[in-house]
């Protein structure tokens, strides 16, 4: 019996609607058919995406996330970049090409450092 990979991935978030608002309407990532209780499912492949209701005191820690790295692939990276930009968006690191393509990454509403690829 082996693992055979990541199935599912879920940020904790302290404002449910409002994550599921930034995700849908700056990354333009669409909602799952069906979610469950407390949380929201993105239509993401091969791996399911979601943002849900915390499990633990958000409040306990000044930086959410630290030591996980999140990447997103999405289309045309220079365009996102210059959107979420334009939004108020906090950018981490500018747009810049390396081994996985351009890249750059940005902070979400809850200060998750995410990072987009093409």
């Amino acid at each position: 019996m082996a693992v055979t990979g990541p199935d599912f991935v879920a940020l904790q978030v302290r404002d449910l609607e409002a994550s599921a608002r930034f995700y849908t309407e700056r990354l333009g990532l669409a909602r799952a058919a069906v979610s469950p209780p407390g949380a929201v499912v993105f239509a993401t492949e091969p791996v399911p995406f979601a943002v849900r209701e915390p499990m633990v005191d958000l409040d306990a820690t000044d930086r959410l996330g630290w030591g996980v790295a999140l990447w997103l692939k999405a289309d045309d990276v220079d365009k996102l970049h210059d959107d979420l930009a334009s939004h108020g968006v906090t950018i981490v690191t500018a747009p810049s090409d390396g081994p996985f393509g351009r890249t750059f990454a940005f902070a979400d509403p809850d200060g998750y450092v995410v990072t987009l690829h093409g």
